[in-house]
């Protein structure tokens, strides 16, 4: 019997009513291991109310009261990191070294939420006027939702849900269908932490219960994580009902490395970025372009290296890759590489008949030399292991061909020439950038988020941003006359 994965709300797991279920895979085995609910839009409806009532206690509770719980949550995040890795490998199928880098980057926003007294507060100038003062506060918005992809099932989650919280917001999350398990576990344990029933809550599901999210107009905000064509999707739905939106869409990074580089950094760089998740990340190196003579250099390196990977079962200690998501993603990359070996680029090394389990969705790692901008492998997120490299003859023909892409996410540089540096962190249009560094995942002090057709909506996600994203600012003018002096002014206030 697959394992029965339900809903989380009001505190304990609900069982789902709709009937509709979806598969849960094993990719190391192909297996099925679980059977998720699926949501139906009343079943949300009933979520998203069970929060609002939640809300309304949540919101008044002091901010040392909730600083306290997310210190709780993050001591019994990082207790359990071993238990929720395992989940996460079981279900995704990435390293167990991976899933626990994964954990440790989401630990770190729950660690910057649990500020949150310093993070909420306002400004204030006195005697703004005679005898008036003026100040600010921000206060939270009410339910927010976050819709979570299959990559990230722990990190992603904590990076909408730890500042959602801490700002006084309750929160409903809609994970994955593909790896459902490990909300479920985040929510026990933020139960754990003593937040109030309600507060956090779990609806599985697939589009049905994501445009019953978009729609209900209890639902105030909307954090999204995925590709491009559905974050745009997400942004449009849900502005057009009201809500404020963050819609991180898809990514094609591009990681430059100049002829002064230390190729063998570079190479090392490059096969961790592009081949770490197999390719799941959304800030994967897909493509190292290759300036002047760097180019054969480079491409030697990095195909001497792919041997040594091995490709397994995540589960197992000395596995460097483990298998993709599903049966039909793993034949969609498959289907990219012979797309751009028609289109005439180089097959240096090829992952369709890379030395993998036959069991799972297992393949190889694929190197493409000479590749160029008219092919689908440089164009389209591929979303699996497969790096491209283009040759550039100038830094100024590698600046171009990045900018002329329509995802600008993440991009690197790696050089010995700081000048050059410099100037690429001024020039190049993305998002996050990387010197000498090959993802450029920032810090949760400050934020996330790309420009371009890779993000949708105004504010990044986490850090500062995501603050000011689940609270909304009020400014009060306060005076206290004395009645004697009280007049009746027609006037439009002035300060004076």
């Amino acid at each position: 019997m697959a394992n029965r994965i339900p809903h989380w709300m009001d505190g304990a797991v609900r069982a789902g009513t709709s009937g509709r279920t979806s598969p849960v895979f094993n990719p190391a085995s192909g297996k099925q291991s679980g059977e998720v609910d699926l949501a139906s839009a009343s079943e949300v409806a009933a979520a998203v109310a069970s929060a609002k009532a939640a809300f309304k206690a949540w919101r008044s509770a002091s901010l040392s009261k909730r600083s306290a719980v997310l210190f709780a949550f993050r001591q019994l995040l990082l207790d359990g990191a071993d238990e929720l890795a395992q989940i996460i490998t079981a279900e995704h199928g990435k390293v167990l070294a991976d899933a626990h880098g994964e954990i440790a980057r989401g630990l770190e926003n729950v660690e910057f939420a649990c500020g949150v007294p310093q993070l909420l507060k306002g400004g204030f100038s006195e005697q703004a006027a005679t005898g008036v003062d003026v100040y600010s506060i921000r206060q939270p918005l009410g339910v927010v939702a976050g819709i979570t992809p299959f990559n990230f099932p722990a990190m992603v989650p904590l990076w909408m849900c730890a500042n959602a919280i801490a700002c006084g917001n309750a929160f409903v999350l809609k994970p994955s269908e593909k790896d459902p398990s490990a909300a479920l576990w985040l929510a026990r344990k933020w139960r754990q932490a003593g937040l109030p029933d309600g507060v956090f809550t779990v609806v599985q599901g697939d589009k049905q219960a994501v445009d019953a999210l978009l729609t209900d107009p209890d639902v105030k905000a909307v954090s999204f994580v995925g590709s491009t064509p559905i974050a745009g999707y997400i942004y449009e739905t849900a502005t057009r009902h009201g809500k404020r939106v963050q819609a991180l869409g898809g990514a094609k990074n591009h990681m430059v490395v100049l002829p002064d580089a230390d190729i063998d950094l570079a190479a090392d760089a490059a096969v961790s970025a592009a081949y770490g998740a197999a390719g799941e990340r959304c800030m994967a190196v897909a493509v190292a372009v290759a300036v002047g003579d760097a180019g054969d250099r480079l491409v030697d390196a990095i195909a001497a290296r792919l041997p040594e990977l091995k490709v397994g079962d995540g589960a197992e200690p000395d596995t460097d890759m483990g298998p993709l998501i599903t049966a039909e993603h793993r034949d969609r990359v498959a289907s990219y590489i012979a797309a751009g070996e028609r289109s005439g680029a180089r097959v240096v090394v090829d992952g369709r008949t890379a030395d993998v389990p036959a069991e799972g969705f297992f393949l190889g790692t694929t190197l493409l030399d000479h590749v160029r901008p008219d092919m689908s492998v440089w164009h389209d997120e591929i979303f699996g292991p497969v790096l491209s490299v283009v040759r550039a003859d100038t830094y100024e023909d590698a600046l171009d061909l990045i900018n002329a892409h329509e995802y600008a996410n993440g991009t690197a540089i790696f050089t010995r020439d700081g000048g050059a540096a410099r100037q690429f962190q001024f020039d190049v249009e993305v998002g996050m950038v990387g010197i000498n560094v090959p993802i450029p995942v920032p810090v949760a002090y400050y934020s996330f988020g790309g420009w371009k057709a890779s993000l949708f909506g105004d504010m990044h996600m986490y850090g500062p941003e995501g603050i000011n994203f689940y609270t909304r600012g009020k400014v009060v003018t306060s005076r206290w006359p004395d009645p004697a002096t009280s007049t009746v002014d027609l006037g439009f206030p002035r300060t004076r």
